[in-house]
């Protein structure tokens, strides 16, 4: 029996215990700051805010290379010869990271690339779709395979909460007139995923720990969630008060799992500490 591979990016915040139980490889994005390029998953994520306290700007992004991709592939190959690798990227609509794993598999054999036209907690959610179906028939057919993964790609759902609009205006996107509108009646834009491209979808007003509920409701409300799992995104700073309402409140509703994840240095960057977030799959 030939063995499937996953792989993903980085950008995925798949936490590395579901990486390393289903072997799912994981190759990292830059972040750049201080002049210095950092890979993700190996710049803490505290050093990103104190750089912003220090310099108030925020590390630049970039895309991992064809050249990594190449090497990541070959690794892959070397390491496990007859493999068929699934790759799942992040979004091409926000980087070229996924056009880079293109170029890069051209060489590659039995190599299949899925563009999820998501990040973070909606991408791990198509890597974990993937790995629940080769669970249950780990011999499907790779084409088959692809098929049922592209289905859900457009019924993968994101919503997230950046937790400081100070890193947004850093970064450039807000103007000065909404930040200072925004921080006066503490506003809080909604991140959504449409068609792969990140965009303000609605305001939520208050502090997080109503907007947090309220934007769960709402997108529970809004999209018909498979209840085998959600994913809630997190980065660092945000209540366990929070966390624990949240969890109170996906019970209530059915989910069997909830799995919680960290954002990182990647995602971070353009959250700022105490961002909220959710993602799942429509049945």
């Amino acid at each position: 029996m030939r063995k499937f591979i996953l792989s993903t990016e980085s950008g995925a915040d798949l936490p590395e215990s579901l990486a390393k139980r289903h072997n799912i490889q994981v190759i990292p994005m830059h972040v750049i700051m201080d002049g210095q390029d950092y890979l993700d998953g190996h710049l803490p994520v505290k050093e990103i805010y104190e750089f912003y306290d220090r310099t108030k700007k925020i590390p630049s992004t970039s895309a991992t290379n064809v050249h990594e991709y190449q090497e990541f592939f070959k690794k892959i190959k070397t390491e496990f010869p007859d493999s068929i690798i699934i790759h799942i990227g992040y979004t091409s609509k926000a980087s070229a990271s996924f056009q880079n794993a293109l170029l890069a598999a051209e060489d590659v054999d039995d190599i299949f690339l899925i563009d999820a036209l998501n990040v973070t907690g909606g991408l791990t959610a198509v890597v974990m779709y993937a790995v629940t179906l080769l669970e249950k028939d780990p011999e499907m057919n790779p084409v088959h395979l692809l098929e049922k993964i592209e289905v859900k790609v457009p019924k993968t759902r994101l919503a997230f909460l950046p937790g400081s609009l100070d890193f947004l205006r850093a970064g450039g996107r807000v103007s000065n007139m909404a930040y200072l509108g925004g921080a006066l009646l503490k506003i809080k834009p909604c991140i959504e995923l449409v068609d792969g491209k990140l965009v303000s979808t609605k305001k939520y007003h208050g502090k997080m720990s109503k907007v947090a509920e309220k934007l769960f409701l709402d997108y529970l409300q809004q999209y018909e969630i498979d209840r085998q799992k959600i994913y809630f995104i997190y980065s660092i700073g945000l209540s366990e008060t929070i966390k624990q309402r949240i969890n109170e409140i996906a019970l209530e509703k059915g989910f069997e799992n909830r799995i919680w994840i960290e954002a990182g240095a990647m995602i971070s960057t353009h959250s700022g500490p105490g961002g909220f977030g959710i993602a799942g799959i429509e049945v």
